[in-house]
């Protein structure tokens, strides 16, 4: 038995759109999919380490990472940068729980959004 592995592009939307149709998935299966299947590592640079711990913990809570300083957990430095490690539906279910939290979260969450849709391409659809 023959395999044949392949590791497609998957940077956009319409790239994983016509993934999912040259296989034969439903329509709504694609909208459900789509999501799923473009990951993104986004650095925050300077974010104040109260605000970092609740990034971590909204995406932890969506099956995605973020991670920190180790001196955040004691709060010992003021500022810290975060890597987040997600899909596209984990940002947007993630963003929609920083909407609801202090320390600037909600700004935060509306430039983080702008950045993922500038890294989609501007004919995109990735909001909230």
């Amino acid at each position: 038995m023959t395999n044949h592995i392949m590791f497609p592009s998957c940077q956009t939307l319409a790239e994983v759109q016509s993934l999912l149709e040259g296989i034969g998935s439903d329509a709504g299966g694609i909208r459900i999919m789509r999501e799923k299947a473009i990951f993104r590592v986004v650095r925050l640079q300077a974010v104040p380490t109260k605000a970092a711990n609740l990034i971590k913990q909204a995406f932890l809570a969506r099956g995605a990472d973020a991670a920190v300083s180790r001196h955040s957990a004691d709060l010992s430095e003021a500022y810290t940068d975060v890597l987040i490690f997600a899909t596209l539906r984990q940002y947007r279910e993630a963003l929609a729980r920083m909407r609801l939290q202090p320390w600037g979260l909600r700004e935060l969450a509306d430039e983080l959004e702008a950045a993922l849709q500038n890294s989609l391409g501007n004919k995109q659809e990735f909001r909230n």
